[in-house]
């Protein structure tokens, strides 16, 4: 996927809304295809790469790395390597990803209970 150009004006508004309130970021990050079902998968248990790819079956491997690398980029999630023949990779939530994860269950049961989509 191809990053905005700088100079457009989707890229001055983001930026602009970005500035305005934190909570703009965030919901950008979040509002990423799969972002919050791989949170959601790790909160789950699921904490190797090949698990994640069993429960989330339609995500390519590509999107679940980079999806991983955004979590753990902005720590919400740890990455633990295991050493071993072969070496392992284990990924867990922080607790700031403990917290947000809480707080986004409430938006999901408040989205089943009170939304019409």
């Amino acid at each position: 996927m191809s990053e905005r150009k700088l100079s457009s004006t989707n890229f001055y508004n983001q930026s602009f809304l970005e500035e305005k309130c934190a909570l703009n970021e965030l919901l950008y990050l979040l509002s990423k295809r799969w972002m919050t079902e791989v949170l959601f998968s790790i909160e789950e248990g699921n904490s190797r790469f090949n698990s994640l790819k069993e429960d989330l079956e339609h995500i390519s491997d590509h999107i679940l790395a980079d999806r991983l690398r955004n979590l753990e980029q902005f720590e919400l999630v740890n990455k633990s390597c295991i050493p071993g023949n072969p070496p392992r990779t284990e990924y867990a939530l922080t607790h700031k990803g403990e917290e947000l994860s809480e707080i986004l269950g409430g938006l999901c049961d408040f989205a089943e209970s009170k939304m019409q989509f």
